[in-house]
């Protein structure tokens, strides 16, 4: 009974703890269609990985709200994108997840080398998506990676599994519960074992 309550609260604290939820706009599609629910993974910007999509905010963007774009350079990396291609330290980048068909404004072209400790960010819908190339007179249109506050899980199995372990750990709970009592009802009393 004890070990089930342990791992459902365990369980439990991480999910609200370590993981939140957005609601994905357009410039995230096709990736993540408008409208649809996306888990995060509550992480620092040490943890980010260039071709991550990362949750982050700030103050001098987007009036200070939490802003879902993919990190396309991190400290050091020279970016091009130029036409549709991207290239990142002079390697050309197949993107397969960009959309650029729409009637968005046309994007400058981008030339930039990525200050340390900041990241180029860009949304996968290039024709609809209020990026670092529209910034590109602020640190080359990058921000701090210190402005992370999570990143999209890859697939839903840690979810999943901390979901499923809360129920587990309920069930056990319960049932060692029903274990207990059932156990002292046929129990005998000392008085019939004296007899």
């Amino acid at each position: 009974m004890a070990l089930g309550l342990a791992a459902a609260a365990g369980a439990l604290v991480s999910l609200q703890t370590s993981y939140t939820s957005v609601t994905a706009r357009g410039a995230m599609e096709p990736t993540y269609r408008e409208g649809t629910r996306i888990a995060i993974e509550k992480v620092g910007g040490t943890a980010v990985r260039r071709g991550d999509v990362v949750l982050f905010a700030v103050p001098s963007r987007y009036g200070g709200l939490p802003v879902l774009q993919r990190v396309i350079g991190l400290g050091g990396d020279h970016i091009v994108l130029a036409d549709g291609s991207l290239t990142i330290n002079g390697r050309a980048v197949s993107e397969p997840y960009v959309k650029w068909a729409g009637d968005g404004p046309i994007a400058p072209d981008v030339d930039v080398t990525v200050p340390l400790d900041r990241m180029f960010l860009l949304g996968d819908n290039r024709a609809n998506s209020n990026d670092s190339r529209y910034f590109l007179n602020e640190d080359a249109g990058t921000v701090p990676t210190a402005a992370v506050l999570g990143r999209t899980l890859p697939d839903r199995s840690t979810l999943t599994f901390l979901g499923l372990t809360v129920v587990l750990g309920v069930l056990s709970c319960v049932g060692g519960g029903v274990c207990a009592v059932a156990g002292r009802r046929r129990t005998p009393s000392a008085s019939v074992i004296r007899a």
